[in-house]
């Protein structure tokens, strides 16, 4: 058995049989199933993202000191990676331990949208194999209800709204993310070392970077697929909101 076979049975099955169920139940209707099966995934995944979060929101915390110690180890390499080593062991932060979480959640968005993608692609009876009960396999000609609002979930947004908005919430959630870029700003502007002006100018650039990213590649998606991004990351909003009030608090 092979890689490709353990993710279909312990992650592309699983989910399949959730969509399926949630169609089923929401009344044949694929993007309430969608959004329902996107809000019950990040929700499972709150323990995994959420040490991550956490730690992203250490890094932007001592991004300031980091800033310092390059300064002032700039000629001195191996000091330098000593001296953030000892910055991360006073504050608890282990900048390794946000790998592991990340690899997971790239692993199960990739299978969940081969989910997705097989859904637009294959008529409902393709599936009855791999779902678990009986209320849940369709007939033979049984067609998946794909019309959504305005769209059609399995082809191209005509408008191109839902790529839009995908982007503009990205956008949103990158500047909670990052709300340190101003300090940054500022600490470009203070000081004569050209390294903190790369700092802030790289910072600055992946703010808005992934947003447009997200509306070019969302526009050549199916609306489905587009749907989930822009609900998964209204999640992943709500979450760095959340997050960045109880910090302040603390």
């Amino acid at each position: 058995m092979g890689i490709k076979d353990i993710l279909k049975i312990s992650i592309y099955v699983p989910i399949l049989n959730t969509l399926v169920f949630f169609y089923i139940f929401l009344g044949h209707n694929l993007g309430f199933a969608i959004a329902a099966l996107t809000v019950l995934m990040r929700a499972i995944l709150i323990p995994v993202t959420l040490p991550a979060l956490k730690g992203a929101a250490k890094q932007k915390e001592l991004a300031p000191q980091l800033s310092e110690l390059q300064k002032k180890y700039k000629d001195n390499k191996t000091l330098l990676a000593q001296k953030q080593m000892e910055l991360y062991k006073n504050h608890g932060f282990n900048p390794a331990a946000g790998c592991l979480p990340q690899i997971l959640q790239l692993v199960i968005l990739i299978v969940l949208y081969q989910v997705l993608l097989d859904i637009f692609r294959h008529p409902p009876a393709y599936f009855n194999e791999m779902l678990y009960f009986p209320s849940l396999k369709f007939a033979q000609t049984d067609v998946f209800n794909t019309a959504f609002l305005y769209m059609d979930l399995a082809k191209k947004d005509p408008y191109y709204i839902l790529p839009i908005l995908a982007g503009l919430s990205q956008l949103v959630l990158s500047k909670l993310s990052l709300p340190q870029t101003n300090k940054l700003e500022k600490i470009a502007e203070k000081t004569p070392d050209k390294q903190d002006d790369v700092m802030y100018n790289m910072q600055k650039q992946m703010i808005y970077m992934m947003p447009v990213m997200t509306i070019f590649i969302g526009i050549s998606l199916p609306s489905g697929l587009v749907l989930y991004w822009f609900l998964a990351t209204l999640f992943g909003l709500a979450q760095q909101w959340i997050l960045n009030k109880k910090l302040l608090k603390n």
